[in-house]
């Protein structure tokens, strides 16, 4: 006597694992790597709105040369290099008593990602083309040394 209640759910046995790796393969894991390069994309887009925030902030506050400033830039987001940094004083050519604002921007950036594009394009991944990014602020102290109340100079510590 067969005490099996279905014959049928032995010749079924693993169908379940199998579609589970398939839309795991073809379907969860493209997505959940898609959503960690996408996350990187956004966090360099972070990055770069920051540190042209830190080269504004240094160029009003510090007497520190253009040079000192991109690299401090360059320190921060690697990704970047000096050359497409632009700093400029406004208005042109003044000193720093006359002043009035600093306006630091970084040239547009490509972001390659490890996401292969689908749409048929000889490109082996997908390039993300952020736009120039640039902070300007009001002309600040403009010095890396100050005189304290009781005369003694001391170091501005976001210079240092």
């Amino acid at each position: 006597m067969n005490t099996r209640s279905c014959p049928r759910s032995e010749a079924q046995r693993g169908a379940t694992a199998v579609e589970f790796a398939l839309v795991s393969l073809f379907i969860l894991f493209p997505l959940l790597f898609a959503t960690i390069e996408l996350g990187r994309v956004v966090f360099y887009w972070n990055a770069a709105t920051e540190v042209t925030r830190l080269g504004a902030r240094l160029a009003v506050v510090c007497d520190l040369d253009d040079g000192t400033i991109k690299q401090r830039m360059t320190a921060l987001f690697p990704v970047i290099d000096a050359a497409s940094i632009d700093i400029d004083y406004e208005p042109a050519g003044c000193t720093t008593t006359s002043c009035s604002a600093v306006r630091v921007s970084v040239l547009p950036l490509d972001v390659s990602t490890y996401i292969p594009d689908f749409l048929g394009t000889r490109q082996s991944a997908l390039i993300f083309k952020f736009p120039p990014f640039s902070t300007s602020l009001p002309r600040e102290s403009m010095r890396s040394a100050m005189a304290g109340a009781s005369g003694v100079e001391f170091q501005n510590p976001v210079c240092l």
